[in-house]
């Protein structure tokens, strides 16, 4: 496989355009603004005897209009990423959501026509809408919970100086904390993707201090951020339960992601029963990290004194090479990513915290962020988002409405990019010790990924109802260290401290209801990485069409294509049985030491 110089630095917007006074950003404001006008003109055309052509040239004339509105969003967006703390950004980055606001208001009728035809007229035209057809399908289970054209108007409006300013007050505040942490006898001053970095340490003083910093730092704007997220529920409750009749705040989600509320009652329930599961590894975990009994400061704790590093070229093309040994068309999406200029992986003040993959529109390879400091869980990450990437450029060939998988289908590629490798690694050294931390890091990402992340979606169906029945922060902190204490049982020891843990979580913030994407997603790629190591070749069309699909079709389809059965426990459950496979080695493992 070719390689690429590749340097660890910031990320180009060029593509987008040249910088915030780029004389093309006005052209192309004046330029939707055309369309808008152009689009709006079709208004008295929308009959339900509306010829199957025409309605085609109609979405075609629509997903143009938001490919110009997302590359003007996306280059917002992903500017603001860069430096949170730049006003000129933050203005520009409010100017564009206002702009989006009014598209999304001018253009409203089109959706709403469309929603409110009878349903023959509806199949009739559904018939002829090529690459369309599953966007309006989706947009039809949306009829029973849309309001009037003037309401859902005002509603767009609010959300732009409500909802959307409530988050972005909080990256505000929270991405210009700096923290502070003793280590050897040095004070270090650190950004929050710094300190994290020790929360794996192999020291337990400095893992319990970097965590004590962590909520120290939060715990002095609590009462700010409870109320953040307290308006940001409230409005969603108002909103969506009050005025559009969901049955309750995770149903808009499920909704969004056309997933019944069952199958994610079922899925919540079945990794609330396999918690032990769990709290057995953790109870193994403590005997080989020399404790009695793990604190919640180390659940991360490395099982080797010290772990190696990776410098950012070698991560990169290891993770490069783990792709291309599967399927090299993988390899060369992912490379493209490099190639283009499009990563954010160097520490800097200011730059938003996590890491994630952004799609602008199918015209563009994604963009990454992440914050890269050369420990093992920073090379994970890298084919984690570098997977999402690859998921997006093969569903490149969509329109926009239909690029994106559905929440509980987006991780398909993320986290089998990262047992990819997990299994590349074992191959360039398979050593007993090698073999035995791989385990652990896998047992300790299983549980990062499938039962935090339930344990949080818990939580928050909780705190919406404490909140609507006018709990305070601290109703709100004790539910959450109530949460930890289920989920950990008698394995873990968790301190109050971890009170302050659930307004660290910007997902709560950013997309309520979000976070049981990951289990669902985990449990998933499980299953299919069992069928992966069955099958070999045979298997790699199947998956690759599952990631082509995008969001063309609805997860349930899409997966029963693969032979998997969304509604079924068992299907849940063989998840579970995975993870129980690796904690028997582990523990053969130590056994045998």
């Amino acid at each position: 496989m070719a390689k690429t110089a590749i340097q660890q630095g910031p990320w180009s917007l060029r593509e987008l355009y040249a910088g915030l006074e780029a004389p093309e950003i006005q052209r192309e404001i004046e330029a939707l603004e055309a369309k808008v006008l152009a689009f709006e003109a079709h208004r008295s055309e929308l009959t339900p005897d509306l010829a199957p052509a025409a309605l085609s040239g109609l979405l075609k004339e629509y997903d143009g209009l938001l490919r110009l509105l997302s590359r003007l969003d996306g280059f917002a967006d992903l500017s603001f990423s860069q430096d949170t703390q730049d006003a000129r950004i933050q203005a520009f980055r409010a100017r564009v959501q206002q702009l989006a606001a009014e598209t999304a208001n001018r253009t409203l009728f089109f959706q709403l026509w469309w929603k409110g035809l009878e349903e023959a007229d509806a199949a009739r035209l559904m018939q002829a809408s090529g690459d369309f057809r599953y966007w309006l399908e989706a947009l039809r289970l949306q009829k029973p919970y849309t309001l009037s054209e003037p309401e859902e108007k005002i509603v767009n409006l609010k959300d732009v100086n409500g909802s959307a300013a409530l988050v972005t007050l909080y990256d505000s505040i929270t991405n210009r904390y700096a923290f502070q942490l003793e280590v050897d006898g040095e004070k270090r001053q650190l950004n929050r993707e710094e300190l994290q970095v020790y929360f794996r340490d192999p020291r337990p003083d400095v893992r319990a201090d970097a965590y004590r910093e962590l909520y120290r730092v939060y715990a002095q704007d609590a009462p700010i951020l409870s109320q953040l997220y307290q308006y940001r529920m409230r409005d969603w409750r108002s909103e969506h339960v009050r005025l559009r009749g969901f049955a309750s705040p995770i149903a808009v989600r499920n909704l969004a992601n056309n997933i019944p509320d069952d199958v994610i009652d079922t899925l919540l329930e079945v990794c609330r029963t396999n918690a032990p599961v769990f709290q057995r590894y953790f109870e193994l975990k403590a005997g080989v990290v020399g404790m009695d009994r793990l604190r919640r400061y180390d659940l991360y704790a490395p099982v080797a004194g010290t772990e190696k590093t990776y410098p950012y070229a070698e991560a990169v093309e290891l993770v490069l090479d783990s792709f291309h040994r599967f399927e090299p068309r993988v390899a060369a999406l992912a490379r493209k990513v490099f190639d283009e200029k499009h990563i954010d992986s160097e520490i800097r003040a200011g730059k938003r915290s996590g890491a994630f993959c952004a799609t602008v529109s199918p015209d563009y390879t994604p963009w990454l962020l992440q914050t890269y400091k050369g420990k093992p869980q920073d090379v994970a990450t890298l084919a984690h988002e570098l997977g999402h990437a690859v998921h997006s450029l093969l569903a490149a060939d969509h329109s926009l409405l239909t690029q994106h998988a559905a929440l509980p289908l987006a991780e398909t590629a993320s986290t089998f990019g990262e047992m990819i490798l997990v299994d590349r690694l074992l191959e360039l050294d398979p050593a007993p010790d090698v073999q035995r931390t791989l385990l652990f890091r896998e047992m300790d990402d299983n549980y990062a990924t499938i039962l935090r992340q339930a344990y949080f979606a818990m939580f928050e169906r909780q705190a919406a109802d404490i909140i609507e029945q006018g709990g305070t922060e601290d109703d709100l902190s004790r539910a959450y260290l109530a949460n930890l204490r289920e989920q950990f049982g008698p394995a873990v020891q968790v301190s109050d401290d971890f009170r302050y843990e659930w307004i660290v979580v910007p997902h709560f913030q950013h997309a309520p209801f979000y976070v049981y994407a990951y289990t669902f997603g985990q449990l998933l790629v499980l299953s299919l990485y069992q069928q992966y190591r069955a099958e070999g070749e045979a298997f790699k069309p199947r998956y690759l069409q599952i990631l082509a699909a995008g969001g063309s079709d609805s997860p349930e389809r899409i997966l029963q294509r693969a032979g998997i059965d969304m509604r079924s426990a068992a299907f849940w459950q063989g998840g579970f049985d995975v993870v129980k496979a690796s904690l028997g080695k582990l523990e053969a493992i130590e056994a045998g030491r």
